[in-house]
């Protein structure tokens, strides 16, 4: 009541606003959202500290470690990994004797919606803990900040929050995207509490209301919009934005706040704070994580998780489950969707084949239209495939259990009366050289895995080892050979076998076979 009190004088004795212009220190991102989160020069610190202990927020506070850069390798972010090696398949030394910027640069041109075989290896290449390069230039984390840019993208974000985490607060930057990827999963407890400990850094003023707030300290948090505003620090919208996060109930029975054109993580979270919830179809693909928290509508999160599946931002029984969760509660759209996962569910449990007959061909159409085909063949296809189901059904069966992890033991099944899946068969074995080709895709599928030698395009980058920079061009050339520029596709395949990605060529030829995706 104190603090309530305290913030309703304020606003009432407080002069005018004015736009506050952007500190031209500011770190800035490839990523345009990111919240002004931090100003330099560091001159202030971030508040008044609590008084007692403060109120329990809920969110876990994880250990904060400051380890200086440059140490040696293992401290550089660039070195910063969820993923060794022997869980990769990569080589710890991937990156060679590439340029740091041109690392970041490729990681940066990569596109978050190609296949999902690309999207699985570029994951991989993105979370993996990889030796930094050994020309040494650059920052040292010029190819982490563009791995974690490429993580947001993909709206992975609770892999970049833990690589954020594991980096800790080393760099202006690095806190910069912590602090949103935190906001977006509802974790911000402990980079709030780096950015006060830390004597480099200098949250900006909004950050430092939400997190004194976040604290329970709200008298902290009422002087620092005091200081704010008689700096002129915040612009106007932020101080109607932070007043109503403050003190909601002095602006009951005013009309809503408009969202602004770039919407951050913190003025989201702020919106949702004062019961304005902003939709986040609309917004970067990263916002729709905040759609899977357990107070988000069911409906939300349905919708979210299928967004963030079609990168590979969730993994595939996360996504089950949230189709799986109660009776769909109306028809038509997304509802239609539930209906006929839980359908396929039930009729997978019970083996009922006449029902997958009629099931799997609208099952399938309402997949493709929301670009799911592959989670829920993962799930689902190598059973559905050893079912022998007839006619359409039978064929889409062999097709999504191609798109599984057995795909070589569902290819061994049987041979295919259809040339098309004949020759899909034939990719799942990794052998086509005596096949024949049913289209132009298909020997463009043929010509890359007959390819005896590295493609030209390719073998300067392999001959003065920059495998890993051959490896992101090539994703790129696959993607951009879905399109109809065969050639590119097919040299992307023969550098995918010849590296030793035999399994990622094999899968993204069926995926590119299979799905009706181009580029």
């Amino acid at each position: 009541m104190k603090a309530r009190f305290a913030f309703a004088t304020f606003l009432t004795l407080a002069p005018g606003l004015v736009l506050a212009q952007q500190d031209p220190g500011t770190p800035m991102s490839a990523i345009n959202w990111l919240s002004d989160s931090l100003a330099t020069p560091a001159d202030e610190p971030l508040g008044p500290a609590p008084v007692g202990e403060p109120a329990q927020s809920g969110a876990e506070v994880a250990a904060v470690t400051v380890t200086p850069l440059g140490a040696d390798q293992g401290t550089r972010p660039d070195a910063i990994g969820l993923l060794a090696p022997h869980v990769t398949g990569l080589p710890a030394d991937l990156w060679g004797a590439s340029d740091p910027a041109t690392i970041a640069r490729r990681i940066a041109e990569e596109r978050a919606d190609m296949l999902p075989a690309l999207q699985a290896l570029l994951m991989k290449v993105l979370l993996a803990e990889l030796d930094p390069p050994q020309t040494g230039g650059g920052s040292g984390q010029d190819v982490f900040l563009a791995r974690i840019d490429k993580l947001l993208d993909m709206g992975a974000v609770e892999q970049a929050h833990a690589m954020l985490e594991n980096a800790g607060p080393s760099s202006p930057e690095v806190v910069r995207r912590w602090f949103d990827a935190a906001l977006l999963i509802g974790q911000e407890d402990a980079v709030c509490k780096a950015m006060e400990t830390a004597p480099d850094l200098s949250p900006t003023y909004p950050a430092r209301v939400f997190c004194l707030a976040r604290e329970g300290d709200w008298d902290g948090a009422v002087l620092v919009m005091a200081n704010a505003r008689a700096l002129r620090e915040i612009s106007e919208f932020e101080d109607r934005l932070l007043s109503r996060f403050l003190d909601p109930d002095l602006f009951e029975g005013e009309a809503p706040l408009t969202p602004p054109r770039r919407m951050t993580p913190l003025t989201f979270r702020l919106f949702e704070a004062i019961g304005e919830p902003v939709p986040t179809a609309n917004l970067p693909r990263a916002f729709a994580q905040a759609d899977l928290r357990s107070n988000i509508g069911w409906k939300a999160q349905v919708e979210a998780g299928e967004r963030l599946a079609r990168t590979g931002a969730v993994s595939d029984n996360q996504l089950v489950g949230l189709y799986m969760r109660r009776e769909p509660a109306a028809s038509g759209g997304v509802w239609e969707r539930v209906r006929l996962v839980q359908s396929l569910d039930e009729a997978v449990e019970a083996e009922e084949r006449d029902a997958l007959a009629r099931l799997l061909p609208d099952l399938w159409t309402g997949l493709t239209a929301a670009e799911t085909e592959v989670p829920i063949s993962r799930i689902y296809g190598q059973t559905l495939a050893g079912l022998d189901l007839p006619g359409v059904a039978g064929r889409i069966a062999f097709r999504m259990g191609l798109l599984t992890d057995r795909y070589e033991v569902v290819a061994l099944g049987g041979v295919p009366p259809d040339p098309e899946d004949r020759f899909l068969a034939g990719v799942a074995r990794g052998d086509v050289a005596s096949l024949e080709t049913p289209n132009d895709q298909a020997q463009a599928v043929k010509d890359g895995f007959t390819a005896t030698a590295i493609p030209a395009r390719f073998s300067d980058l392999v001959d003065n080892d920059r495998l890993g920079e051959a490896i992101l061009r090539a994703l790129t050339l696959f993607t951009s050979g879905t399109r109809g520029d065969y050639d590119e596709l097919a040299d992307a395949i023969a550098l995918l076998r010849m590296v030793g990605l035999e399994d990622t060529a094999r899968r993204a030829a069926l995926d590119f076979l299979i799905l009706e995706r181009r580029g």
